[in-house]
């Protein structure tokens, strides 16, 4: 895969949400180049621009990844120096349990629990991180109150060309956008926005405040999705090297069918491995999309992924070039029945 090296810096570096500046510093690093504007907004969306030509069937279309990532923050340190915590994201209790965790400024933990792990039943509220303080007065001395951290993954190679990291949520949306990017060199008939948003995790917030700004025609968020094909607590038919999954529905969306038989079209016309994407659990940014200013026409490109919102996520580097060739044909597609 081109540029796979981007893509395991993008899994190591740490932007918590609400805190996803060391990511976004290098997503604009890696953008500036190519870009036609590019700047940060208020809340820390990364907005960058590139001119398609000009046409009167043109349409604007934002793209959205997201830059962050699950973590927990420190709501009380314990007398003998135990750090309580609450989630940023949605984290699975047993997933964290003896998982290692790195702060913000470097310092290391691990993951235990009050308690076995299995009367902890889900409750992030029942584990605590252990820094290898003695007291309360020391474990301050590294770790304050409101200090969040996040998870330790290695980015390693699997048999099948599938690749296992941390934060492959949404990291590799984001690694999909820059190289989409890179290949739009300004002929396309539409103007195309590539959003990196913030806060996904905690409530799709950035994606809202970015499509007001924008104001765009169609919206499609570009993130991962569960994948189906192992034993879980799961149903459906998402399948890891299935193809570049194609979104239908979530609890908080269900795509444009327009949108949906565009990107079909584009998937059928260049031959791009692809699959209907149906989720009933979970959301992404198209949904904070879809409700932006007086509604915009939505869909979703999703990484089929394996153990998502862990140390140790597993994808297929196929399916990520094929969400590559799908956001530029869907970038160069003439839309003439909207």
């Amino acid at each position: 895969m081109e540029h796979e090296e981007l893509l395991q810096c993008l899994t190591q570096l740490q932007g918590i949400a609400g805190y996803e500046g060391s990511v976004r510093e290098k997503i604009a690093k890696e953008a500036e180049l190519y870009a036609d504007s590019i700047f940060t907004d208020a809340m820390g969306n990364l907005i960058v621009h590139k001119k398609g030509k000009e046409s009167k069937i043109g349409k604007k279309i934002m793209f959205a990844a997201h830059m962050d990532e699950i973590g927990f923050m420190v709501k009380k340190i314990e007398d003998d120096g135990r750090l309580r915590v609450c989630n940023l994201g949605w984290n699975w209790a047993a997933t964290a349990y003896n998982g290692r965790v790195r702060f913000r400024n470097g310092v290391y933990g691990v993951v235990s629990c009050m308690g076995s792990i299995e009367e902890a039943q889900n409750d992030v509220g029942k584990l605590y991180i252990d820094i290898g303080a003695t007291s309360k007065a020391d474990a301050e001395k590294y770790v304050k109150v409101g200090a969040v951290c996040g998870y330790c993954g290695d980015y390693v190679e699997l048999a099948n060309n599938r690749v296992c990291a941390k934060t492959f949520d949404d990291r590799v949306g984001c690694f999909i956008l820059l190289e989409a990017l890179k290949k739009n060199t300004g002929t396309y008939p539409n103007d195309i926005y590539y959003v990196f948003t913030v806060q996904e995790e905690v409530g799709c917030r950035g994606s809202r405040t970015s499509a007001e700004r924008i104001q765009p025609d169609i919206g499609i968020a570009v993130d991962v999705t569960p994948a189906h094909d192992y034993p879980c607590d799961l149903e459906g038919s998402n399948v890891v090297g299935g193809g570049i999954g194609i979104k239908y529905a979530d609890p908080s969306v269900i795509s444009d069918e327009f949108v949906v038989a565009a990107m079909e079209e584009c998937c059928e016309k260049y031959q791009i491995p692809n699959q209907p994407e149906v989720i009933d659990k979970g959301g992404t940014d198209s949904s904070s999309m879809n409700q932006s200013g007086f509604g915009v026409r939505t869909g979703g490109i999703a990484v089929v992924t394996r153990y998502p919102h862990s140390q140790s996520s597993v994808i297929s580097k196929d399916d990520v070039e094929a969400g590559i060739r799908l956001c530029e044909a869907f970038s160069a597609y003439e839309f003439t029945s909207f």
